[in-house]
């Protein structure tokens, strides 16, 4: 299982991205860093500056089609930076118009609502994105993790970090585990 963990070049919540990223790991995936710009990017805890990570590729670089699915961690900046690139909201419809499954947690819904691919389904979030996700046809929920089976994808949201164990829980369990390496 290779995986697609978009960001932006600042802003995402650190424990967002490292503990998916290790448990897709341990499931014997391939997490790959995608971001809009080259180099590093800029984690934080909170408001706080945190760890750097370096680049796989670019959105210019790569397509759903490399991958057999896409992790979208929050931050409260991370994805408000996301939704103003068109290149990275192209990216992220791609792995809606090709099926494969998507997992958000946090503020991150806000680049799926600029995708325009939220209407229709169920999803959680942080509790400030509720009316936006309403707004773009959604309905959300308050829940620790939540699984949306509507077609053409499966599409996984959490609230927060402290969803984080639900969150993960269904990411490994949700995603192609046993689909194509490297």
């Amino acid at each position: 299982m290779k995986v697609a963990f978009l960001v932006a070049p600042e802003g995402v919540e650190q424990v967002e991205l490292t503990d998916p990223w290790q448990a897709v790991r341990d499931a014997g995936g391939t997490p790959e860093l995608v971001s809009t710009k080259g180099g590093k990017i800029q984690a934080f805890d909170h408001l706080d500056k945190a760890d750097s990570f370096s680049v796989d590729r670019t959105v210019t670089e790569t397509s759903a089609d490399d991958y057999d699915a896409l992790v979208l961690p929050g931050g409260v900046a991370n994805p408000d930076f996301l939704r103003m690139d068109a290149r990275a909201v192209a990216f992220v419809k791609s792995f809606f118009d090709a099926g494969k499954p998507v997992a958000a947690i946090c503020h991150a819904p806000w680049t799926l609502v600029e995708a325009d691919v939220v209407r229709g389904r169920t999803l959680t979030s942080w509790p400030s994105l509720q009316t936006d996700i309403r707004n773009a046809g959604g309905l959300w929920v308050d829940e620790q993790v939540h699984i949306c089976r509507e077609a053409p994808s499966t599409l996984i949201t959490s609230r927060k970090p402290a969803d984080l164990k639900a969150f993960i829980d269904a990411v490994v369990t949700e995603f192609p585990v046993t689909a194509r390496q490297g």
